[in-house]
């Protein structure tokens, strides 16, 4: 039997699930167990053109909608007042629009940013085509649009993508253009070490 690539199966020497509990014993644990971090991506290993689809989605509620608002200070009566609301074109309260916008963000970071970021530089291009209502799901979809180096930051990229969020009917209720400074793993790596 040959692997795609060619080789023989038994040069392959990626232990097996089988093979590798049959070396410690059924039940032990690995002399040194494999430490795994969740993290987002290093610049280094990004592509302009990638797509990362963040899941799960996030459901929006009234009390989101409360809490952000008056956290934020915002007065705005489509987001707290019923009645006011149920007079105006969309006839119920609209969810925040910073809250949609920050929720995309929030939702985008564990495939992305997540301990790789180093600042958000800016976002761009904000626009919200599709009003978003309590109750409504939120699913995010970040596309590399483009990486250069930093030319005062030596080991760290700008890198820019394209936020698109939608709702659970496909409907989308977000767009932004978010650019980020990130490091490299190299460059991450020795500042770690450094510190």
């Amino acid at each position: 039997m040959k692997h795609d690539d060619g080789r023989p199966a038994a040069e392959d020497p990626s232990p097996t699930a089988e093979g590798t509990e049959g070396a410690r014993g059924a039940g032990s644990a690995p002399a040194e167990p494999e430490v795994i971090e969740q993290r987002g991506r290093y610049a280094d290993e990004m592509a302009v053109g990638q797509v990362y689809l963040h899941r799960p989605g996030r459901t929006l509620t009234e009390a989101d909608n409360v809490l952000f608002t008056t956290l934020t200070m915002n007065p705005q009566a489509l987001h707290l007042d019923h009645a006011f609301a149920q007079s105006q074109p969309f006839g119920k309260p609209l969810m925040n629009s910073m809250l949609t916008l920050s929720t995309l963000i929030g939702l985008s970071v564990g495939q992305t940013t997540q301990g790789t970021l180093v600042a958000q530089l800016g976002l761009g291009e904000i626009s919200f085509p599709h009003p978003v209502f309590p109750g409504d799901t939120l699913y995010a979809r970040s596309t590399v649009t483009a990486i250069r180096e930093s030319s005062s930051r030596p080991g760290q990229r700008i890198v820019t993508f394209d936020l698109e969020g939608t709702n659970q009917d496909g409907a989308v209720v977000a767009k932004a253009q978010r650019t980020c400074l990130m490091w490299t793993r190299q460059a991450h790596r020795a500042a770690e070490s450094d510190a």
